[in-house]
């Protein structure tokens, strides 16, 4: 892969991960509107990383908090309010991790044929999940949720006030972002508005819930860049550090951005995306 491809890979992954517009979907339309290899499930994840970092970087104290109360519960330093946040964290990853799994091990294939009439082949959901179709449907859809969310959605609490039921329903509906245009951003920010966060609370929670989720997709890759050669390792680096840096900006642009306007930007790109998709394919 050449240095341009790695470059737009993670100019599109830094800029579509935290904007509520579907990072997955983007991914996946690079190859077919640029004429690019595939990159593969590797590059994926590394751009998924860097993404994560950017994350660990620009949310720090709160980062720090989450570890915190993560070292509390195995009795290591006292912090009773972070080691609450830690395990609703925890529980709100626990049902993007079942579904994963189900998908891993093909659970879930012939429900995806009998419900949406997916033609599972070689026992692989995932890849049967990249169809365009699919990724237009859900850009509409969930951008039409999220636009109802954020008009409707109250603005009374933060992210200290999480409690488990929240942690739980905005990790439910981070697992539906496993299929391709959903936007795990954009159906969790979805979510917290629905439940009564604010514009950057909700986006807040959205980026610490991502935490653990991106970190196990990357912990599951180990067995791959163990396989891997160099080249490719050096290519997920490179692909990695270039995303941190777009989505650093991104990120510190979002924040700002919503403490004065609406999403009714995001859902109009998405819907007009969609529509473009469907009138294409």
């Amino acid at each position: 892969m050449t240095f341009l491809q790695m470059l737009i890979l993670a100019i599109v992954q830094g800029i579509t991960e935290f904007l509520p517009i579907s990072s997955s979907g983007h991914l996946i339309l690079v190859p077919v509107f640029l004429d690019f290899p595939d990159q593969g499930p590797m590059l994926d994840i590394a751009v998924h990383i860097g993404s994560l970092l950017a994350i660990i970087v620009y949310f720090f104290k709160d980062a720090w908090g989450l570890a915190r109360g993560g070292f509390a519960t195995v009795g290591i330093g006292h912090a009773p309010e972070q080691k609450r946040l830690f395990w609703w964290i925890v529980l709100g990853t626990i049902p993007a991790v079942i579904l994963g799994l189900s998908i891993k091990l093909g659970l879930l294939n012939g429900v995806a044929e009998d419900w949406f009439g997916l033609v599972v082949e070689n026992e692989d959901l995932l890849a049967s999940l990249r169809f365009t179709d699919l990724i237009a449907f859900n850009l509409i859809g969930y951008g039409i949720l999220l636009g109802l969310a954020d008009y409707f959605g109250k603005e009374v609490k933060t992210f200290e006030q999480m409690t488990w039921r929240d942690g739980l329903l905005v990790g439910m509906a981070q697992a539906l972002a496993l299929i391709p245009g959903t936007s795990r951003s954009g159906v969790t920010m979805t979510a917290a508005r629905a439940l009564g966060y604010g514009r950057v609370e909700a986006a807040r929670f959205s980026f610490l819930l991502s935490i653990p989720a991106v970190a196990g997709a990357g912990v599951l890759i180990v067995p791959d860049l163990m396989d891997a050669g160099s080249e490719m390792i050096t290519e997920a680096l490179i692909t990695g550090a270039l995303t941190f840096v777009a989505a650093f900006a991104t990120m510190a642009f979002l924040m700002n951005f919503l403490k004065k306007a609406s999403m009714l930007v995001f859902v109009l790109y998405r819907i007009a995306m969609g529509v473009l998709l469907l009138w294409m394919f």
